[in-house]
C-alpha cells in the first residue's frame, strides 16, 4: 500500500505529545471510567507505541486495558478469529488498531448490541495520534461540524464538483447528517476521530461523477492515489471506473472480485475538516479527514448512517481534496475552501492556514 514513510522507531519520539492525544482519546472521546474493560486489538501493521499509551492511559483512571494483537488482515470488515471477537463482546470500549479493520462485520454489530462503545482507529500511529487527536481544539471542531450539519440540512440537494470532473448530486430528504467526532458517552456507540461529517442521500438521487483523487483504501494496492481515476454513479450504484492509469485498473478489478453486486453501491458521503490532517498520507482514518476534502464509501452501508443499510464483501472510502460544495446552488465550499461567512469565521477562530 502506498503510504506517506514517517514512521520513528524510537520509542521517544513525540513521546509526551502522543501521552496527552492517548489520554484525551481514552478520557474525552471514549469517556471511560474506573472499573471498565477497555479492549485494544491491533495487528501485525499497528505502531504499538500507541497500544501501549493507551492501555497506560486506560489504567490510570482504574480500567482494566487489555491488548490483543494478531495477523493483518489485507481486507476491511472481515470476521475477526473467534478469540477476537469474544474479547470484543466482553469489553465496555473497544478501541480498533489493526490495518484490517473490523468494522461493518458481524463480529462488530454483536459487540455493539451487547453495550460496547467502540471507535474505529484503522493505522494509528503516533504521529496521527499527535496531529488528529493530541493537537486538535475538539470543541472547535465540533462547532465547525454543527454549523456544517446545519448548512447541508437547510436545503434539499447537494451538488459536488471538482476541477478534475467531479460532478455529482443527491437529495438529502429526511435523512440525518451525522458529526462523527462526538464522545462515546452511551452503551452501543460508535464513534470516529474529530473531524468529519456523513449522511447518504436518497440512493435514487444520487447521479454523477465522483473524482478520487487523494487516497483509496482498500484495496490494499492503492492508498495513496497516483493517478485520478473516476467513478460513474447511477441512482446511487457505481456503473463504471473510468481511467487508463494503473489505480483505476487495480479498483475495478477488486470490485469486480468481491462479485456482489452490493459492493458498487454508494453507502454514503462525507466531509473532512480536521485541521491536524492538511495532505493524504495512505492512512484512510487521516486521509478521510483532510481538512475541506469529501469522501465517499463504497460497499457495506452501516445502519447507523439512515436509509436502508446493506452489507457487502467489503467497504472502500476514496477522497476528493480540492472539491465545491453547493447545496440548493449556494456556494458553501469553492476549490477546497470554505466560503459560507459562518465557516469562515469558524476556521479563523480555529487557526486553520488559509483563513
Amino acid at each position: 500500500m502506498e503510504v506517506t514513510n514517517r514512521t520513528e522507531s524510537r520509542g521517544e519520539y513525540l513521546a509526551f505529545e502522543a501521552f496527552t492525544g492517548a489520554r484525551k482519546l481514552i478520557e474525552e472521546i471514549m469517556c471511560v471510567t474506573e472499573g471498565e474493560n477497555v479492549l485494544i486489538t491491533a495487528d501485525t501493521s499497528s505502531d504499538m507505541r500507541v497500544a501501549e499509551l493507551l492501555g497506560g492511559a486506560a489504567k490510570a483512571v482504574g480500567a482494566h486495558p487489555v491488548i490483543v494483537r494478531y495477523e493483518t488482515r489485507w481486507q476491511s470488515a472481515v470476521e475477526p478469529p473467534a478469540p477476537v471477537a469474544g474479547a470484543a463482546l466482553g469489553a465496555d470500549v473497544w478501541i480498533e488498531l489493526q490495518l484490517g479493520y473490523i468494522m461493518h462485520s458481524e463480529a462488530f454489530r454483536a459487540a455493539l448490541a451487547r453495550g460496547t462503545r467502540y471507535t474505529c482507529l484503522t493505522g494509528l500511529d503516533v504521529q496521527m495520534l499527535v496531529d488528529t487527536v493530541g493537537k486538535v481544539d475538539y470543541a472547535g471542531v465540533r462547532e465547525l461540524g454543527d454549523a456544517l450539519v446545519e448548512l447541508m440540512s437547510a436545503g434539499e440537494e447537494v451538488r459536488i464538483t471538482s476541477a478534475n470532473g467531479t460532478d455529482i448530486t443527491g437529495r438529502t430528504g429526511d435523512r440525518p447528517i451525522h458529526v462523527r467526532g462526538i464522545p462515546a458517552d452511551k452503551p452501543g456507540m460508535s464513534v470516529m476521530l474529530a473531524g468529519q461529517i456523513s449522511w447518504n442521500p436518497l440512493e435514487e438521487t444520487q447521479n454523477g461523477t465522483i473524482v478520487f483523487d487523494g487516497a483509496v483504501w482498500p484495496p490494499d494496492e492503492i492508498g495513496l492515489i497516483r493517478e485520478p481515476f473516476s467513478l460513474t454513479v447511477e441512482n446511487g450504484v457505481v456503473t463504471e471506473v473510468v481511467g487508463d492509469g494503473r489505480d483505476a485498473a487495480v479498483y475495478r478489478s477488486w470490485l469486480a472480485a468481491q462479485d456482489d453486486p452490493n459492493m458498487y453501491r454508494v453507502a454514503h458521503w462525507s466531509l473532512g475538516y480536521n485541521p491536524g490532517v492538511t495532505r493524504p498520507t495512505g492512512r484512510i482514518v487521516e486521509d478521510e479527514r483532510v481538512f475541506g476534502c469529501v469522501e465517499w464509501g463504497i460497499g457495506t452501508k452501516g445502519s447507523w448512517i439512515g436509509g436502508e443499510p446493506w452489507v457487502a464483501p467489503a467497504h472502500s472510502d476514496g477522497s476528493n481534496l480540492a472539491p465545491s460544495l453547493y447545496v440548493d446552488g449556494e456556494a458553501i465550499e469553492e476549490d477546497g475552501r470554505y466560503v459560507h461567512p459562518a465557516l469562515v469565521e469558524i476556521c479563523r477562530r480555529l487557526g486553520v492556514d488559509g483563513y
